[in-house]
């Protein structure tokens, strides 16, 4: 993945997270406190306007830029969550002219590592973790070898993660104070990152 194709993807995650504002801010008016939509969208709009404006050479410098626009854009736990695990991708990758398939568990796993230390969160909280890190394992077990199979089994993953998440009882963020009554929800943030993981497996 060149330089300008990895820019064309992240239009790509910001237009499916845009596209999902109305149903992520009901998602989050259920368990939240309603404006994950609204600053998700907000942000990748900004996203989306910084990089027509900015000329890049290197993966890492794209993957910067829209940490650094995330999280002065997005209000809310979102912005420093999503901000700091583009920034640690670009950590991530910091050396290299292009991407291969073979770096997206590098990047996944430096996004992973970014919001658990930002977040102080671990998977099984009910966060975009749940989401994010059975795509990891089912990306790194499956392998990238044969993508046909890959690419099903990741979407498999998600939606076998979504119920899950539902499924759960909140224990991190403003969710936990619901206690019982989060479950039966989809945590907002997960939603977003699965728009963008579904994304992300599309173009594999």
């Amino acid at each position: 993945m060149t330089v300008d194709e990895l820019v064309q993807l992240i239009h790509r995650l910001g237009n499916s997270v845009i596209k999902d504002e109305e149903n992520l801010t009901q998602l989050d008016a259920a368990i939240g406190d309603g404006d994950h939509g609204l600053n998700m969208a907000k942000g990748f709009k900004a996203v989306q306007e910084k990089l027509k404006q900015e000329q890049f050479s290197k993966p890492s410098e794209v993957l910067k830029t829209v940490g650094m626009t995330l999280v002065s854009t997005v209000g809310g736990a979102s912005g420093p969550l999503y901000g700091t695990a583009f920034m640690q991708m670009a950590m991530s990758v910091k050396d290299k002219d292009s991407l291969s398939i073979d770096d997206l568990s590098i990047l996944l796993n430096a996004a992973k590592e970014g919001i658990e230390k930002r977040g102080h969160a671990t998977n099984g909280e009910k966060t975009m973790l749940d989401m994010l890190v059975p795509y990891i394992n089912t990306l790194e077990s499956v392998g990238t070898n044969n993508m046909t199979q890959l690419k099903k089994d990741l979407i498999s993953t998600m939606k076998k993660a979504k119920q899950n998440i539902i499924e759960m009882k909140a224990t991190k963020g403003r969710a936990s104070y619901l206690g019982e009554r989060s479950v039966d929800h989809m945590d907002p943030g997960a939603q977003s990152m699965m728009d963008m993981l579904t994304v992300v497996t599309e173009v594999l």
